[in-house]
């Protein structure tokens, strides 16, 4: 899984923020306010990685059980399907 081509991540203050940018902006108005957290897991889905890889590189970043880590994971990933920023 992979985040769309056309999409990025900019912080604004203490906030992140995924936009549309270039082509994609013409296709998709979506705007996503992350937590750390989720803009850290966005940076590893920057190129195509698995669920798993995922799940490791967050355990390896948070002090968190993996059921926390998965929890969590998969609830950010439902927004981002939701919101079609996702390449599976």
């Amino acid at each position: 899984m992979k985040i769309k081509d056309g999409y990025v991540l900019r912080k604004f203050a203490d906030k992140y923020i995924a936009l549309a940018a270039e082509d994609a902006a013409d296709n998709n108005n979506v705007l996503v306010t992350l937590n750390p957290s989720g803009a850290y897991a966005w940076g590893l889905m920057e190129s195509d990685v698995t669920y798993d890889e995922v799940v490791k590189g967050l355990l390896e970043k948070y002090n968190a059980t993996e059921e926390t880590i998965k929890a969590d994971l998969d609830e950010f990933l439902a927004i981002l399907r939701s919101s079609d920023l996702l390449d599976e």
